[in-house]
Order: structure tokens, then C-alpha cells, then sequence
């Protein structure tokens, strides 16, 4: 997975969260859940990013200099 891949996932995560924390501010009933999908998308985003900077040689040669 690029990283291009990883941040497109990142903001989905963001637009979701955003857009229920405007449902609980017009008392939507959908809000709650909308927020949980995306604080759990961002976190996905978050693992993956972690995942790809510790799995790439670049850093790996950083540490090691």
C-alpha cells in the first residue's frame, strides 16, 4: 500500500468524524455512529502509516547511522 493510499484513508477518517460531530450539533440520530466509524478509520490510517515507516529500508538505514 503506498503511503498516497494511507492518506486518503487518514482524511476519509477525518470528513467521516467531521460530518457527525455536524449531525450531534443538529441532533441527528445517525451522528453517534457516524464519529465511531471514523475515529476508528483514522485509527486504521494510523497502524498502517506506523506499519509502512517501520517496514521501509529508508528508516531502517536512518536508525542504524
Amino acid at each position: 500500500m503506498k503511503f498516497k493510499h494511507i492518506l486518503a484513508i487518514l482524511l476519509l477518517g477525518f470528513a467521516l468524524t467531521i460530518l457527525g460531530a455536524w449531525g450531534k450539533l443538529v441532533y441527528q440520530t445517525w451522528a453517534s455512529t457516524l464519529i465511531t466509524i471514523g475515529s476508528f478509520t483514522q485509527i486504521l490510517a494510523f497502524l498502517l502509516g506506523i506499519y509502512k515507516l517501520f517496514s521501509s529500508k529508508k528508516y531502517r538505514d536512518f536508525l542504524d547511522s
